[in-house]
This record gives structure tokens, C-alpha cells and sequence, in this order.
């Protein structure tokens, strides 16, 4: 199989498990239920994936893959920080408020007292892999009063707050376009006032 066409088989094996991951939950989740709705054999999901866990962690990396793509682009290019976080600060925050990753993160809750394991996979191939390219890129910028880890830290911070819990306990909708924005506008502009 061509790797354009195994890319969008993984796509739909994928689809499938957030499916069953909405329905029914981390732990009753299994391989082999993905496996028939996605009409692809167990062995091909064992193959690629190793087990439930490197689902998972696929699913959590593909959707962290556009933010870290933009900042590890970002470290070989000369943009300037404010034009990198008006890029990634709205991108990131889209997909953190998407509804396929409150899907995982209201599976990974209700696994916290029976494998703990897709909250651990969400926090590996997601803040774990984007907080180091994100302290290097404001790393280059120099920044006063703080170390880059801590500007990174208190940057997502703002950036996110509450949002993810809120939407995940179903009390916010999707943001819009605008709010989004604004919310992107902000968290920028604190962090760069803060390391000037």
C-alpha cells in the first residue's frame, strides 16, 4: 500500500476510534471493535499501530501535528515571535478546543480511575511534545524577567485557562472565529509585555 493511501486509511481507522471513544470510553474501547468499523483487519491495526495506546497516541500526535510543524518551522525561519504567536496561538487553540480533542480529553477523564493511560497519551504527544519547540522559539527572542520554559508555561497558560475543562464538562460551546482571536490577541500580547 502507497503511504498516500495508508495515510488515509489511517485517517478512517482513526475516525472510527473517536467514534467508539465518544460512545463508549477508553477502557471498552478495544482494537478489535475499531478494527470492524473500520472495516480493516485487527492484524493491520496491531501492525500499525502496536496497541491501544499507540492508537491513541497517533490520534492525539496527528492532531498536535500542525502546531508543532509551524513552530519547528518557525526555528529555521527569522519570523519575529509576535508574527509566530499570531499564527500558532489561534491554530493551537482551535484544535485544543476542537470537538474530536474533547472527545479524547472526556475519555481520558473517565479513564483516570481505571488505566489512567490516555491521559498520560494525551500528555505525552501533546503538551509534552509542543512545550520544548515552543521554549525554543521564545528562547530566541531573548526574553527578560522570566526563563524561556516559564514564559512558554505562563503563555499556554493564558492562552488556554479554563477553556478545555469548560468545554469538556459541556458548559461552553466551540468558540468562534472571533473569539478565537480575541483570546490569541490577548495571551500575545501579556507574554511579549512580560518579556519586553
Amino acid at each position: 500500500m502507497d503511504e498516500t493511501k495508508q495515510n488515509d486509511r489511517r485517517i478512517q481507522i482513526e475516525t472510527a476510534a473517536y467514534g467508539l471513544l465518544s460512545l463508549k470510553g477508553y477502557k471498552a474501547t478495544s482494537m478489535l471493535e475499531v478494527a470492524k468499523r473500520a472495516k480493516a483487519s485487527n492484524e493491520t491495526l496491531y501492525k500499525w499501530y502496536g496497541n491501544k495506546q499507540g492508537l491513541f497516541l497517533s490520534m492525539v500526535e496527528r492532531s498536535v501535528a500542525a502546531s508543532r510543524e509551524l513552530l519547528v518551522a518557525s526555528l529555521e525561519g527569522d519570523q519575529s515571535l509576535t508574527s509566530i504567536l499570531d499564527t500558532f496561538g489561534p491554530q493551537l487553540l482551535q484544535m485544543l478546543t476542537s470537538q474530536r480533542t474533547i472527545v479524547l480529553n472526556r475519555a481520558a477523564a473517565g479513564d483516570v480511575h481505571d488505566t489512567g493511560m490516555l491521559g498520560r497519551t494525551i500528555s505525552e504527544g501533546g503538551r509534552d511534545a509542543i512545550l520544548p519547540i515552543l521554549t525554543q522559539v521564545i528562547d530566541r527572542a531573548e526574553p527578560k524577567g522570566m526563563t524561556s520554559e516559564e514564559a512558554a508555561e505562563l503563555y499556554l497558560d493564558i492562552l488556554i485557562g479554563d477553556l478545555q475543562i469548560r468545554r469538556v464538562i459541556g458548559v461552553i460551546p466551540m468558540l468562534s472565529e472571533l473569539e478565537v482571536k480575541a483570546r490569541s490577541e490577548r495571551a500575545r500580547d501579556i507574554i511579549l509585555k512580560l518579556i519586553a
